[in-house]
């Protein structure tokens, strides 16, 4: 029997859920004054529906923060954070009462906003609104794929929630728009989200710019919707039940609250949103509410019942054990390799699958990664992903495949349609949930659309893959539009995100590879649309740069590219060796790891300042390793290849002038 057929809500007594309730508030008012700074309206607010879902639904260990079938709770209104603090620390976290009082300061476990790997718990990073609520999506996502490829009859060993608390600043946001559209298409069953809808933002009642109907947009969407008082417990728990009986639709229940509930002259007013309470509000409330107005203060008997809901939790995931190991016994192949996966190995034989390709051959890098990414697909059970509505230039169509819908839940090939943001985020979720790699794609030019949730990436330290092909102005036809000339130098100013621009089939099988091997961040592939000669000289092991070739005798300069241009380098070295100059090409597939290499003097040899960068986008940043740099520091224009390469300088002739002139 499933988890979803056997749970029935838990019994939380009123009392304790009132306890609990004031607790909250108390902890949040305390908090937010002691650090002089915060946002305590929200916690406020939503404090009676985090109870009601925490005490009586979510499915948890905190003694196991990490157990694989837990339900997933998203904070994505992470400007609420003591809310998911209050919560973790009252149901039996490691986050002591010490870590709430040093709410916001240097060291502690509790952030501004809500940090994944920074604080035991916390699923998900926050508070860029709406991306929470789009990361959840890849959750659901995530739980679904891997309960189609993993459960058999009389045992399922993946059956859980992903639940979140969702705020009008959210739902304002296109990514939530475009998340929530692409997870009713899907029919996301086990997505259920409480949203905190009490009619205040920043700059006021929300009225001055957000009048719609919430529900029904959703329900538009495919959604299954509710509406309770967001103050009454009994409602919201019967409403948290009929979510969960709901199998075919993602569901949102509109709690209509008021922020900072409670406070006598603050609730219900932008004041209490982003602002301490102040001390004389603090006391007025604590008073009006019947709590002691002493810091921080927590019951001893909401200890006690806490301390036996953990046990209760506890138990929770000691009978998930006994159906894994009886799961185990009868599927003991199928076990191993779920256990493997979601600790993150991957499968024996992934990286052995990546294809070899013929020297001279000319092939788009794009082309080459699509190659990759088949064989890497055949080999590795859990590889899903795909395209903002792009998939067959991105090269990421696949035969054979039913692709990810409601109908064939175990696909892999995923219609995000164009819903770049959203792709990003939800790549993010299925990245946090473990037990799969993923990748997205579209065109390197529209990851201005995915930034939020690839800047997520690289803080979460997640693996995820971003293909990004037409990777310059040498796409062509289509214009300055579709042209990329800023892209991937203001990609490589994103912390912990490896960019990677390959020269050839080979440079692109060594980034496949370094990106599956990646456990600690994300990895941007920039691909060429046009096609480009396999190198003999390239590698196909992992490099952030090196030599490539250099002539005889003693070296006279040295030309740095990346991508498409290091044939073109290629090209004009050996026309200069032919005039008796002995020039080095170096190829710099990646920045990021070039700069940890421990020979890195000895491919660019700090004596010799002679050197050309040629890259087809700006030349903003390659000061770092070039006096001289061949870029592109303005928009393209609609043009064949060719021409474009001809009029902007980039053919063998031109190289060799300007390398001249040095």
């Amino acid at each position: 029997m499933s988890t979803r057929a056997a749970f029935s809500p838990r019994v939380f007594a009123p009392d304790a859920h009132q306890q609990m309730v004031k607790t909250i508030k108390g902890l949040t008012m305390d908090a937010v004054e002691a650090a002089t700074c915060g946002h305590p309206g929200l916690p406020m607010g939503a404090a009676d529906m985090a109870t009601v879902l925490w005490t009586q639904f979510l499915v948890h260990d905190p003694q196991a923060p990490d157990w694989a079938d837990r339900d997933r709770f998203v904070l994505s209104a992470g400007h609420g954070s003591m809310l998911v603090y209050s919560l973790l620390h009252l149901t039996g976290y490691d986050l002591s009462l010490e870590e709430l009082k040093n709410f916001r300061q240097w060291g502690s476990k509790t952030a501004g906003h809500p940090e994944y790997g920074h604080t035991p718990g916390v699923e998900v990073t926050t508070g860029p609104l709406g991306t929470g609520f789009a990361t959840g999506v890849g959750l659901a996502l995530a739980e679904r794929f891997l309960a189609d490829r993993y459960n058999r009859e009389g045992h399922e060993i993946v059956d859980h929630f992903t639940y979140g608390i969702v705020s009008d600043g959210d739902l304002m946001e296109g990514v939530a728009s475009e998340a929530a559209s692409l997870a009713g298409h899907l029919g996301l069953g086990k997505l259920v989200y409480l949203y905190d809808d009490n009619h205040i933002s920043i700059d006021g009642a929300t009225d001055i710019a957000f009048t719609e109907n919430v529900g029904a947009r959703f329900e538009a969407y495919g959604w299954h919707v509710q509406r309770v008082d967001g103050h009454d417990a009994a409602a919201i728990a019967t409403a948290i039940a009929a979510a969960r009986a709901e199998s075919e639709r993602p569901s949102l229940i509109c709690c209509r609250t008021v922020i900072g509930h409670g406070a006598p002259n603050k609730a219900g007013t932008s004041g209490v949103h982003g602002a301490a309470l102040g001390a004389d509000e603090v006391t007025a409330t604590k008073a009006a509410m019947d709590w002691p107005a002493e810091p921080f203060h927590v019951p001893s008997a909401l200890r006690t019942t806490m301390a036996g809901e953990a046990e209760a939790r506890a138990g929770d995931h000691a009978s998930w054990k006994k159906r894994f190991e009886a799961y185990a016994s009868a599927n003991p192949e199928l076990a191993a390799e779920f256990s493997a996966l979601m600790k993150g190995e991957l499968p024996a034989g992934t990286l052995e699958a990546l294809p070899s390709f013929e020297v001279g051959k000319k092939v788009a890098t794009r082309k080459a990664s699509q190659s990759c990414l088949t064989a890497l697909l055949a080999a590795h059970p859990t590889l899903l992903g795909g395209s903002a509505d792009l998939a067959g230039s991105n090269g990421t169509k696949f035969k054979d495949d039913p692709g990810q819908q409601q109908q064939s839940p175990g696909g892999r090939q995923i219609h995000f349609g164009v819903r770049e943001h959203a792709m990003a985020c939800i790549c993010n979720g299925l990245a946090l949930h473990g037990g799969v790699r993923c990748f997205d794609a579209t065109f390197l030019v529209f990851s201005d659309f995915m930034r939020g949730g690839i800047r997520l990436s690289a803080l979460m330290g997640l693996p995820v893959v971003h293909i990004l092909t037409h990777d310059s102005f040498l796409l062509g036809e289509d214009g300055p539009t579709h042209q990329p000339i800023e892209h991937a130098m203001s990609l490589r100013a994103m912390p912990n995100l490896h960019v990677m621009r390959p020269a050839d089939a080979k440079e692109t099988a060594a980034a496949w590879r370094h990106a599956l091997t990646r456990t600690d961040g994300p990895t941007a592939l920039l691909l060429t649309r046009q096609g480009v000669p396999t190198l003999a000289s390239s590698r196909d092991e992992v490099v952030g740069g090196y030599v490539l070739s250099e002539g005889e005798g003693e070296l006279d300069g040295i030309l740095v590219a990346t991508g498409s241009e290091v044939s073109l380098a290629e090209a004009a070295a050996e026309k200069l060796r032919a005039q008796g100059k002995n020039v080095r090409v170096v190829s710099m597939p990646c920045w990021e790891l070039f700069e940890t290499q421990a020979d890195k003097d000895e491919v660019l040899p700090p004596a010799v300042q002679k050197r050309l960068s040629i890259e087809a986008g700006t030349t903003l940043g390659w000061q770092k390793y070039a006096r001289e740099n061949l870029g592109i520091d303005h928009f393209g224009a609609s043009a064949p290849a060719g021409v474009l390469a001809e009029k902007f300088g980039f053919t063998v002739d031109a190289v060799v002038e300007r390398y001249g002139k040095l």
